[in-house]
């Protein structure tokens, strides 16, 4: 899959003439609503002979327009969002630079800028994406902008469990550890990545050595806790169990430091300086403080076998 990044207009000019599907949307999470949104974009594509494309933005908009309360992290940060997006069928993935004039555009400036000048032949996005300054076009004015230059589709809300799936509810049931959840919505486990570390070295004298994973990008990191999880090294799932926090029976709060760290069952070897990836399954417990590191192994061990058992019984089911 191609990735293009325009960071200014101008350089539309060095896309390619072929005529396209565009999917339009920040797609943060590629949630089922968004994978909705492009395999409707692909299969008319398909139908219709012409380039599948998915045109997405960066940084997110409240960068811009909200900057007292802008969203500092995501839940799939631009490489995660690429690989997923890439597995939909899409060829080419555009990312626009959202800044102040992007925002200043209007509706028929938008479309005359970005939709029909890349070559749109038909555009597809969810019922409530919205364009141009002050979000004035949307999915039920934007034929009166499509200059009769293409046709589109709008994907109607998608609801999983009576709830509309969307960004604002995932992003809340991560941050109060309903991982499980998440997944639900997502249509798959959660995924951060990140690099691992040097850390103290504690788990290692408590007979529980730690990968000390240090995210490589602006990631949502569920609500502190204890997790079941799989690290992915080198493209290989190890079934772990993840902690997220402080550590509050070994550090005063003031001066802990919050770290994410997973213990990789029946695992031998070194994993420093690896790049690694983390699926979020299910949270265990949330993080305690215990009154000795005896107290806090024998919770450890507990932790460990409702992990084992918790994937065994995932495996079996599937």
């Amino acid at each position: 899959m191609e990735r293009v990044f325009l960071d200014n207009q101008p350089f539309i000019d060095q896309m390619d003439s072929q005529e396209k599907v565009i999917a339009l949307g920040y797609f943060d999470g590629v949630h089922l609503g968004h994978q909705k949104v492009i395999k409707t974009a692909v299969t008319i594509a398909k139908e219709k002979g012409l380039e599948p494309v998915v045109m997405t933005f960066y940084p997110h908009p409240s960068v811009v327009l909200r900057p007292d309360a802008k969203r500092v992290n995501e839940l799939t940060p631009q490489l995660i969002k690429a690989k997923l997006i890439e597995k939909l069928g899409v060829q080419t993935l555009v990312f626009v630079k959202f800044d102040l004039t992007l925002s200043q555009l209007s509706p028929q400036n938008f479309v005359d800028q970005y939709l029909i000048k890349l070559h749109a032949k038909h555009v597809v996005a969810g019922y409530d994406f919205t364009f141009g300054r002050k979000a004035a076009g949307n999915m039920n004015n934007i034929g009166d902008y499509s200059r009769s230059m293409f046709s589109y589709t709008t994907v109607p809300k998608v609801e999983l469990f009576g709830e509309k799936v969307s960004t604002t509810h995932i992003r809340t049931l991560i941050e109060h550890g309903a991982v499980e959840e998440a997944a639900d919505l997502l249509g798959k486990p959660y995924e951060t990545t990140g690099i691992v570390i040097h850390g103290d070295k504690r788990g290692r004298t408590l007979g529980f050595p730690t990968a000390n994973v240090d995210e490589n990008e602006a990631f949502l990191i569920p609500e502190n806790g204890v997790y079941a999880v799989q690290l992915n090294v080198d493209g290989k799932p190890l079934d772990g169990v993840c902690s997220v926090g402080l550590r509050p029976t070994f550090y005063d709060k003031n001066e802990a430091i919050k770290t994410v760290e997973v213990y990789v069952l029946d695992f031998n070897g070194d994993l420093y300086d690896k790049e690694v990836g983390i699926y979020w399954y299910k949270r265990l417990r949330p993080e305690l403080k215990f009154d000795s590191a005896d107290a806090l192994i024998v919770q450890m061990e507990k932790d460990k076998s409702e992990t084992r058992e918790y994937f065994e019984t995932l495996r079996n089911a599937n």
